[in-house]
């Protein structure tokens, strides 16, 4: 029984031994060249033009949120359109149009309160 499992140890085991050798080889044969500007907590080199701890508005958050909302709306609506027809009948459609109209109302407010303004 375990025996058909030898491939797949040896896989692992290649795998492993390829992602060490190419560690150490990118260690030892690398160039270093280490510079002030590559120090820095950045990207490539570059050398920032502003602090890294800058403070975002509530907006941003909000903004973040409302979008995770509005995404899973779209997730459970694709399983529900491939279903509805062959399982959930006119209930599911009946939920499905409850579920849509909140999340509608919900829109309306948040639009209202200006939720969804940039400045």
């Amino acid at each position: 029984m375990l025996f058909n499992y030898l491939p797949l140890l040896a896989f692992l085991i290649l795998v492993v031994a390829v992602a060490v050798g190419m560690t150490v080889a990118s260690t030892a044969l690398g160039p270093r060249h280490p510079t002030v500007a590559k120090g820095l907590p950045y990207e490539c080199g570059i050398v920032p033009a502003e602090a890294a701890r800058r403070r975002f508005s509530v907006s941003f958050y909000l903004t973040a949120m409302l979008f995770i909302v509005f995404d899973v709306e779209a997730i459970f609506l694709y399983p529900w359109a491939v279903i509805v027809r062959s399982h959930l009948h006119m209930f599911g459609f009946v939920e499905m149009v409850v579920f849509v109209a909140l999340l509608g109302v919900a829109l309306l407010y948040v639009w209202r309160k200006g939720a969804l303004e940039w400045d």
